[in-house]
């Protein structure tokens, strides 16, 4: 026979069972954004020194960062940032003038 106050505590009965709710996160203790963090890096870099890979990886990253977006208003600014950064670089890279070669002697 079983005990009926042990079942009633049983966590495994359904009828016991709640839900989970995960914790609510203010913005500022979200994790770190990697992808929209190296777009901004790759970005600026690709325009200041001139890498088509940087701006290239930007993009790339860009993306990422807009897919896993958690926090619309600071992520979207952030984004926007380093998209304008990486095709300011590939408009630069490809339309602007060319880099001056250097002979070794």
């Amino acid at each position: 026979m079983k005990d009926t106050s042990s079942s009633a505590s049983d966590p495994r009965q359904p009828s016991t069972a709640k839900p989970y709710v995960p914790p609510t996160l203010s913005p500022q203790d979200l994790p770190i954004d990697y992808a929209g963090f190296l777009a901004v890096v790759l970005g600026v870099t690709g325009v200041m020194f001139r890498y088509k890979l940087c701006s290239w990886l930007a993009i790339i990253f860009c993306a990422q960062a807009l897919a896993n977006m958690k926090n619309f208003e600071n992520d979207l600014k952030q984004i926007s940032m380093a998209f304008m950064f990486a095709v300011m670089g590939l408009v630069t890279n490809y339309f602007g003038p060319s880099r001056p070669v250097t002979t070794k002697r």
